[in-house]
């Protein structure tokens, strides 16, 4: 195999590489921006049953129906 074979190969496998890199950089991107809208809705959800709680509607202690 030539050098100049050699090279080539080389560049492909980096051009390769750099795909990947970028493909996983928006992937952990993406990630990162659905964990902060869930960490959102965890907030405003407990925030909500912390409401419901002082206002005295919290859950109700009763049996399941198929009891």
């Amino acid at each position: 195999m030539s050098d100049e074979n050699r090279f080539i190969d080389i560049e492909i496998k980096v051009a390769h590489q750099e795909n990947l890199v970028e493909s996983l950089n928006q992937t952990i991107y993406e990630q990162g921006r659905r964990i902060d809208q869930l960490e959102t809705m965890v907030a405003k959800l407990a925030e909500h049953v912390r409401a419901l709680r002082d206002a005295g509607q919290g859950p109700v202690n009763e049996k399941p129906p198929h009891y």
